[in-house]
């Protein structure tokens, strides 16, 4: 196995990269900006690129020409904000969701592109930061520029859809499962128009056959005129929430491995024991932010889930998960605790080694990382923007009784 280097969920976000791999793990930025792993190591990106920074078209960029560059040492995750940008090509040439306001129908395209990205793909602010990214570049950035540049990049040989070509919905290195969403009893073994694939490691497989499919249908056709089908919907579909609420379960891309409150759970005993049969004993994903920095959630056994998105934080750098090639995990990070006070997180797991990390505390928090200096990151989330961050002594948590966060 290889050294892993993991990042996810950049959104845009140049600076997220650039602090992620400011200790050379195994990758790095040279000075040009280009994106380098070393011998032994694969560079994981775990989806969603683009949307809630200016370096959206940078960000895909790099991601695209170290893949070019170093085919078999960088492995590109689709996210649900790299997917859901195939529909623009047919939304803004005459053919809008039935749900779009009849004004913007029938108005100029920059205002309907506005709406689609902001009222349908979670991305408010996605269209000033392209205006500021084009203008940054030195080029228009007025409403009609940025509406091209989306559509640009969204050409069969566009920068996005490059992008999407060479990705992927799971990668597993060695006994680790990498997704952008979750791994759920109603997402293992399926794909999309395919049935079921019994074996995990079968099921990786046709779900990447099942994207470089979609990925491809979409190239010979971005934007059929007409109300039937296209022949990429599936795709769409798969990456999208299921309407009115903020998951789907059954997916890779959109499956949310929190409670309600968005505090990290594992998967089912079912699932876990699946994949364990398959020689896969951790799943890391993005997605779901979880506060500041990476956490992760051990069972009895040592199975391990690893979250590493954190959009949203009060801190949002420094994110970075690195799998060693004996299995130990290795977590870095930044956090800001509730009394104010700022946090590094470094630190590392080994396979079967007795931790508090991963556990939950009988009032419910999460032990969601060791803290340079020996204490411990006690967290715990009562929705978006809700969290609990606090500092425990290893001394404390020594007495108090810590379960596994299985759901219920």
């Amino acid at each position: 196995m290889r050294r892993v280097v993991y990042v996810t969920d950049l959104e845009g976000r140049w600076e997220k990269l650039e602090s992620a791999l400011a200790t050379r793990p195994g990758a790095w930025l040279d000075g040009g900006g280009r994106l380098q792993v070393e011998d032994g190591a694969v560079f994981v990106f775990g989806g969603d690129a683009v949307d809630r920074g200016p370096a959206g078209r940078r960000v895909v960029a790099a991601l695209l020409d170290a893949w070019r560059r170093q085919p078999d040492r960088v492995v590109l995750l689709a996210g649900n904000r790299d997917l859901n940008k195939l529909r623009l090509a047919r939304e803004l040439r005459g053919r809008p969701l039935a749900s779009t306001p009849p004004e913007l129908r029938a108005g100029p395209r920059g205002p309907l592109l506005r709406w689609i990205l902001a009222r349908t793909m979670g991305a408010a602010e996605a269209f000033e930061h392209r205006a500021a990214e084009l203008a940054g570049a030195g080029g228009p950035a007025d409403d009609e520029a940025v509406v091209a540049s989306y559509l640009d990049e969204l050409a069969p040989d566009g920068l996005h859809v490059e992008l999407l070509a060479a990705s992927r919905l799971a990668h597993v290195e060695g006994g680790t499962l990498f997704v952008h969403g979750a791994v759920t009893d109603a997402s293992l073994g399926h794909v999309p128009g395919r049935g079921r694939a019994d074996d995990p490691r079968a099921w990786v497989e046709g779900l990447n056959a099942f994207c470089r499919e979609q990925v491809d249908a979409y190239r010979c056709d971005p934007d059929r005129a007409g109300p039937e089908p296209r022949a990429w919907q599936p795709l769409v579909d798969y990456q999208a929430p299921l309407p009115g609420t903020r998951a789907n379960q059954a997916s890779v891309v959109y499956g949310r491995p929190t409670d309600a409150g968005g505090n990290p759970l594992l998967p089912s005993p079912a699932v876990v024991r699946r994949l364990r049969a398959a020689g896969i004993d951790r799943v890391v994903v993005g997605h779901t932010p979880s506060g500041d920095c990476p956490a992760v959630a051990r069972a009895d056994d040592g199975f391990e889930l690893v979250l590493a998105d954190n959009s949203y934080g009060r801190v949002e750098r420094d994110a970075l998960v690195v799998v060693e090639p004996d299995g130990a995990l290795r977590v870095r990070g930044s956090t800001v605790l509730d009394d104010g006070a700022a946090r590094r997180v470094d630190y590392g797991l080994s396979p079967g080694a007795s931790s508090p990390v991963g556990r939950r505390d009988a009032d419910g928090r999460l032990v969601k990382a060791r803290l340079e200096g020996g204490d411990y990151l006690l967290f715990r989330s009562r929705g978006p923007g809700q969290v609990e961050q606090v500092a425990a002594a290893g001394a404390d948590l020594a007495g108090r009784p810590l379960a596994a966060p299985w759901p219920e």
